[in-house]
C-alpha cells in the first residue's frame, strides 16, 4: 500500500495508507464526518445519503465479514471515501462473496487505511464536519484540494442518486390483509426501506422531480417520503410538491424525508456541527415514555421552534433534538432517525405498522 495523507479544510494533517481505487491524480476530496456503527459498513457505505461525503469509520477494525450483494442499500456506492483504522486481511463468514477492499476498487471508491481514527474523530467532534481531500498527491495538492472543496451546504445532492424511471415492487404482504398501494419519493431510497414497505403495500418508487399531480394520479394509499443526501432546502420542487400533497393522502417521511415535511409544514431545518451518524443514538417516544436505539445518518437537523404546523412525538436524548413530528390535523407523519435500520436495530419497525393502520383509515375526501 502507497503512503496516503488525509488534510483537512482546516490544515489539520493525517497519515495512512491508499486503499480501494486509485483516484484521479491521486487525489479524493468531499465532506469529511464519521460513524460510530460496529456493524453494517457495508450499509453505510452503499447509503446514498453519504452522497459528498468522505466516512470515517470509529470502530478500529473494518471488512472483518467482507460483503455481499444482499446487503447493498443502493445500485452503488454515491460516498466519495471511505476511511479506517485497519482494513481486515482476511473475511470470515459464510454469507461473504468478496472484500470490503476488493469491492471498493471495483465500485471505484478510494480509501485511506492506518488514520487515527480517534484523533480524527475527536477533531471533527471539536472543529465540526468540514472539507478534506485525501490520496497520495503531494501534500500541498491535497491542501489546495481541501480548500476548493464546497461541501455539502446548499447543494441538490438528492438529483445525483435519484433513479431516473419509476420502478415497481410486488407486496410480500402475508397476513391476509388487502395490501396498500404506496407511492415512494426517492431522495436516495435505501433497499432495506424497500422491503418493510413491501410488506404492507405494492411499492411504486418514483424520480424526486415527480410532481403531485403525477403521484396522485396513480391513487395511492399513502406516499413515502424517503431519506437522502444534503441540505433539505436545496432540493429542488421537494416542499412544494409535499406541500400539495398533505390532507389529500397518508403520508410518512425518514430522515431527509423527516426534514422536508417538517418544511412543507412550515418548518425550518439547520446543519448541525458534526451531524449523527451511528447505530447506537437514545431516542424518546414521547407518547409512551419508551426510549429506542436507533441508527441515524444526517447532517441537518429541524429546529423545534419552527414547527407552528405539527407536534414533535421523538426527542434524542444525546442532544434534545427533534427525532419525529406528526402534523396537526393531518395523517402525516416523519422521523429523523432510520426505522428500518439494516443490520439494526430495530426498535422502531413498529413505524411501519402505524403508517398501515394510518392507510386504513382511507384517502381523504
Amino acid at each position: 500500500m502507497a503512503p496516503a495523507a488525509l488534510v483537512l479544510g482546516d490544515g489539520e494533517v493525517f497519515e495512512g495508507e491508499a486503499i480501494g481505487a486509485a483516484p484521479p491524480n491521486g487525489i479524493t476530496s468531499g465532506e469529511v464526518v464519521f460513524n460510530t456503527v460496529l456493524t453494517g459498513y457495508q450499509e453505510v457505505i452503499t447509503d446514498p445519503s453519504y452522497a459528498g461525503q468522505i466516512i470515517t469509520f470509529t470502530y478500529p477494525h473494518i471488512g472483518n465479514y467482507g460483503v455481499t450483494p444482499d446487503d447493498h442499500e443502493s445500485r452503488r456506492p454515491f460516498c466519495r471515501g471511505v476511511i479506517v483504522r485497519e482494513m481486515a486481511r482476511r473475511r470470515s463468514n459464510w454469507r461473504a462473496t468478496g472484500d470490503l477492499e476488493a469491492f471498493l476498487a471495483e465500485q471505484g471508491i478510494a480509501g485511506l487505511a492506518g488514520v487515527d481514527t480517534r484523533r480524527l474523530t475527536n477533531h471533527i467532534r471539536e472543529a465540526g464536519a468540514m472539507p478534506g481531500a485525501f490520496g497520495t498527491a503531494p501534500e500541498s495538492d491535497l491542501r489546495a484540494a481541501a480548500r476548493a472543496e464546497p461541501g455539502t451546504d446548499g447543494v441538490d445532492l438528492v438529483a445525483t442518486v435519484t433513479r431516473s424511471e419509476p420502478e415497481q415492487f410486488p407486496t410480500t404482504r402475508t397476513d391476509g390483509r388487502p395490501p396498500r398501494r404506496v407511492v415512494a419519493l426517492d431522495f436516495g431510497m435505501k433497499a432495506t426501506i424497500v422491503r418493510n414497505l413491501r410488506a404492507i403495500a405494492q411499492v411504486e418508487v418514483v424520480p424526486a422531480a415527480t410532481t403531485a399531480a403525477e403521484i396522485l394520479a396513480r391513487q395511492p394509499d399513502g406516499v413515502f417520503l424517503s431519506n437522502g443526501p444534503g441540505d433539505p432546502t436545496a432540493v429542488a420542487g421537494a416542499v412544494g410538491t409535499i406541500s400539495d400533497l398533505l390532507g389529500r393522502v397518508p403520508v410518512f417521511g425518514i430522515c431527509l424525508g423527516h426534514q422536508l415535511l417538517a418544511c412543507a409544514l412550515g418548518g425550518e431545518t439547520y446543519k448541525l456541527p458534526f451531524g449523527h451518524h451511528g447505530g447506537n443514538h437514545p431516542v424518546r417516544n414521547l407518547a409512551t415514555g419508551a426510549v429506542e436505539i436507533t441508527s441515524q445518518n444526517h447532517n441537518f437537523c429541524v429546529a423545534d421552534s419552527t414547527i407552528e404546523g405539527a407536534e414533535i412525538t421523538h426527542v434524542n436524548l444525546n442532544d434534545h433534538t427533534v427525532e419525529g413530528l406528526r402534523g396537526r390535523d393531518l395523517r402525516a407523519f416523519s422521523v429523523q432517525y432510520h426505522p428500518e435500520a439494516g443490520p439494526g436495530p430495530h426498535d422502531s419497525r413498529y413505524l411501519f405498522a402505524q403508517f398501515d393502520e394510518l392507510m386504513n383509515k382511507g384517502t381523504y375526501d
